[in-house]
């Protein structure tokens, strides 16, 4: 399966589970899991809300990646990449 990042949090999507649900019990090939269920978002959320949110896993990210981010960094590198998501484009 072909690796997809979430439109709403950012989140790869690499296996099934990975993947949100719409209303028919199908899967979305856009949100995650996590964003996504039943053909309707998880959260009534901002964007802001949803960077200051994916924060929480910030050690997390950095321990299966090569790049460290602080804080202040990965918030400043999700301002810029959400905008770019299909759920927070304007």
């Amino acid at each position: 399966m072909e690796e997809k990042i979430c439109q709403s949090c950012g989140m790869p999507m690499r296996t099934a589970d990975d993947f949100g649900t719409n209303a028919a019990g199908t899967l979305n090939q856009e949100y995650c899991v996590y964003c996504y269920k039943n053909g309707a978002f998880t959260q009534d959320i901002t964007m802001n809300e949803m960077i200051e949110h994916n924060l929480n896993y910030l050690d997390e990210f950095n321990k299966n990646s090569d790049t460290k981010f602080s804080k202040e960094e990965a918030r400043k590198e999700m301002r810029e990449y959400f905008p770019t998501l299909k759920r927070w484009k304007r």
